[in-house]
């Protein structure tokens, strides 16, 4: 991951490297790998996150086709 430092302004590239970590899911993966996590227990959180992810698809898909 690469992040361009423009005029010496380290705050606004820090911000920006910041924002790509988080949209790379960096920190939800640091702070699940903190504890460990049963088995069982991952398979059903990335089951919940799936339906969270597909319910948030199709809510988004509805509202798209009911503007038009």
């Amino acid at each position: 991951m690469q992040v361009n430092v423009r005029d010496n302004n380290v705050e606004q590239a820090m911000r920006a490297l910041k924002k790509k970590l988080q949209r790379e899911g960096v920190f939800r993966e640091m702070k699940l790998q903190q504890h460990f996590e049963k088995p069982s227990v991952k398979k059903a959180r990335e089951k919940a996150e799936a339906v969270r992810r597909a319910r948030k698809l199709a809510r988004k898909k509805a509202q798209r086709e009911g503007a038009l």
